[in-house]
């Protein structure tokens, strides 16, 4: 399947310690013998933590660990297992999880080992080289939506995740939190990142719902099952997860849908599937989502304006990390030009107070 394509060379500075990983394996019966041989290699789509495909003994695993020299704040390998795990029996789009290890003497870091999801993983490379249909799309993004729904209806408490998060306040939490990650990332002067975080301060909503949120939610983290594009066979990259605002969780998601009708750069500045035809404008699926779920849609410019600066901080750290020399990864050298345009198109959509034709 075309998740198997998604993986590179390990990058130089990146590698793991597999003798130490081997013994770990067999001390936790995933693997009979540390003389296999055993093949590693990286998932070169995410941006944050860092994710190996693990081949050994005719086993496939995926280990996730945080990045060289990541920010203090997020990257809690025990708190994504946690949720991964406390998510099995009863939301069946979650990875199985097997082991946690907090002690970094074993690859210098901690790490959890997952079960490989077999699917397909739609980049936008991959989009383009599978050739989708319109109408292939608007039953990929129906299936991914009806997914984002579900999500947002878990019975948390079921799941014994009530002490994930603290719902109350999280939206203040946010935007205060995020505005001071972004100031502590900057490389440069953004006029326009200045202004968002002041007017998302004075113009947050006071009173919302709460349910257990993903808060990256995309095509890329999703992996189908097939071809036919009706079924969701798992959801990845849940290290941002908690207990919040779901309008948060889709203003993040309506960040990342980029559509055919935006200006090229902006197109160009973040590459996504959703611009290909067939996908739905932001404001349909908002439509949608609102069909769907029975949610009030209100201060919808603010949550879209929140997502597009959650990602423009994001990948601002990112860039932080890569000017600095703690990490070679090409791929982050204009993250901070990312960053811009985010909080650019965030002020952009606040000035016109809507979410599509922005340009």
């Amino acid at each position: 399947m075309a998740s198997k394509d998604l993986t590179r060379t390990v990058l130089e500075g990146e590698e793991l310690q597999e003798e130490n990983l081997k013994q770990y394996l067999l001390e936790h019966q995933l693997i009979d013998a540390t003389s296999s041989p055993i093949e590693v290699h990286q998932f070169y789509n995410g941006y944050s933590n860092l994710t190996y495909l693990l081949k050994i003994e005719n086993k496939e695993y995926v280990l996730r660990r945080p990045p060289f020299s990541a920010p203090k704040r997020g990257h809690d390998m025990g708190r994504e297992f946690k949720v991964l795990d406390n998510l099995k029996g009863v939301f069946d789009k979650s990875p199985k999880v097997f082991v946690h290890c907090e002690d970094k003497d074993i690859i210098g870091a901690p790490f959890y080992i997952m079960e490989k999801v077999e699917g397909i993983i739609l980049t936008a490379n991959e989009a383009a080289k599978l050739k989708i249909t319109p109408s292939e799309f608007i039953t990929i993004s129906d299936t991914w939506l009806d997914t984002f729904v579900a999500l947002h209806q878990l019975d948390y408490e079921a799941a014994r995740l009530g002490d994930l998060g603290k719902p109350q306040g999280y939206v203040a939490r946010q935007v205060t939190n995020w505005g001071r990650q972004y100031l502590a990332a900057a490389t440069e002067d953004v006029t326009a990142a200045h202004k968002v975080m002041a007017w998302m301060e004075e113009h947050q909503p006071k009173a919302y719902q709460y349910s257990l949120i993903h808060n990256d939610f995309k095509y890329d983290n999703i992996v189908f099952t097939d071809n036919q594009w009706g079924k969701v066979a798992a959801i990845l990259d849940w290290e941002m997860c908690t207990l919040g605002d779901p309008l948060m969780d889709l203003g993040t998601s309506l960040g990342y849908w980029i559509t055919s009708d935006d200006a090229d750069f902006v197109k160009h500045g973040l590459p996504s599937p959703t611009m290909m035809p067939g996908n739905p404008s932001r404001t349909e699926i908002v439509h949608q989502y609102a069909l769907k779920s029975g949610r009030n849609v209100d201060h919808l410019t603010f949550y879209f304006a929140y997502g597009l600066f959650k990602i423009a901080v994001i990948a601002q750290q990112i860039y932080y990390r890569y000017k600095h020399g703690h990490t070679s990864d090409k791929r982050f050298a204009n993250l901070n030009k990312t960053a811009a345009l985010c909080c650019q198109t965030a002020w952009q959509a606040i000035q016109k107070n809507k979410i599509d034709d922005l340009y």
